[in-house]
């Protein structure tokens, strides 16, 4: 099989390449998350399986795969707002975040709402959480997934990350950034790529410019979590080095248990990174099947 780009340029640092490249063509499982704020998980999932869903185990907390005949989206579990259909490894910022209840939380890069929603979930709906999302298109499905799910702790706003006033400071701050969502791809049958974003958006400049802001709305002490779903070194460890070039961030060595990972980079292309960039995390499709992600746990001392 011909090696699509830009996954040719990857095959030095991801596992078991040849067969990331074979599981490429393989279609993304479906994962749900039960919304225990509204009913606990063995009534959800006795729900379910009324509505002749099947739900598989996992070893996230809350995330089931889901079988179904039908559109997850249109039974009365979904619409009841009892699950949210998401991918398994968009949990695993949520869970580096390391939330607690009566925190005060940003989201900066927030819509559609998955993990403000299970943010919320495991804050138990206590404490404040702003849902920010710079595009005005996007709110409405923001608005609708809290609404929902029942949550009422969560403020939205709408500006550019990099605009929000710093008259606030946030015990943790997410920034699940715009991405070029290599993690994603999917190859079809013609060899084309599926899910592939399109535009000359000069996306490291604008992950450099948010996670730059959310630091500085850290309270000290406080937990930043820069995520994505892109393999892209310059995306991922690139902009967390540019963090480390302008403030005095720590990288903590996050270790989750529940999903096969590996270091992040230290070197790609000629370009060295700092030695913290090695606390980074990165989850590979092949390995998780699921979405490729990149999490860095951050602490401001």
């Amino acid at each position: 099989m011909n090696i699509p780009e830009p996954f040719a340029a990857y095959a030095g640092f991801i596992p078991d390449f040849q067969k990331f490249i074979n599981h490429l063509s393989s279609p993304l499982p479906p994962y749900i998350r039960l919304n225990t704020l509204k009913a606990s998980e063995q009534k959800i999932s006795e729900r379910l399986r009324a509505e002749g869903v099947r739900l598989v185990k996992t070893p996230v907390k809350w995330l089931f795969r889901a079988e179904s005949s039908s559109e997850l989206r249109s039974g009365p579990s979904y619409y009841l707002g009892l699950i949210y259909p998401q991918a398994l490894s968009s949990a695993l910022p949520v869970l580096a975040l390391n939330v607690l209840p009566g925190q005060v939380v940003l989201d900066m890069c927030a819509a559609p709402g998955g993990k403000t929603t299970h943010i919320a979930q495991i804050m138990g709906d206590t404490g404040v959480i702003l849902a920010n999302d710079r595009k005005y298109g996007r709110l409405t499905g923001l608005m609708s997934n809290v609404k929902r799910l029942g949550i009422t702790n969560t403020v939205i706003s709408n500006c550019r990350g990099e605009f929000l006033s710093p008259a606030v400071r946030f015990d943790r701050v997410l920034i699940d950034a715009p991405c070029s969502g290599e993690g994603r791809y999917r190859i079809y049958a013609d060899g084309m790529l599926s899910h592939r974003r399109q535009g000359s958006t000069d996306l490291t400049a604008i992950q450099k410019g948010l996670l730059l802001k959310g630091f500085d709305l850290l309270k000290r002490g406080g937990i930043l979590v820069y995520s994505t779903c892109t393999l892209n070194p310059r995306e991922n460890e690139e902009v967390v080095n540019h963090l480390l070039k302008k403030r005095s961030a720590r990288l903590e060595a996050w270790k989750p248990h529940m999903l096969p990972w590996h270091e992040g980079l230290r070197h790609y292309q000629g370009k060295d990174y700092n030695v913290q960039t090695a606390h980074c995390r990165r989850f590979y499709p092949h390995e998780i099947d699921s979405v490729g992600f990149f999490v860095a746990k951050i602490r401001k001392p």
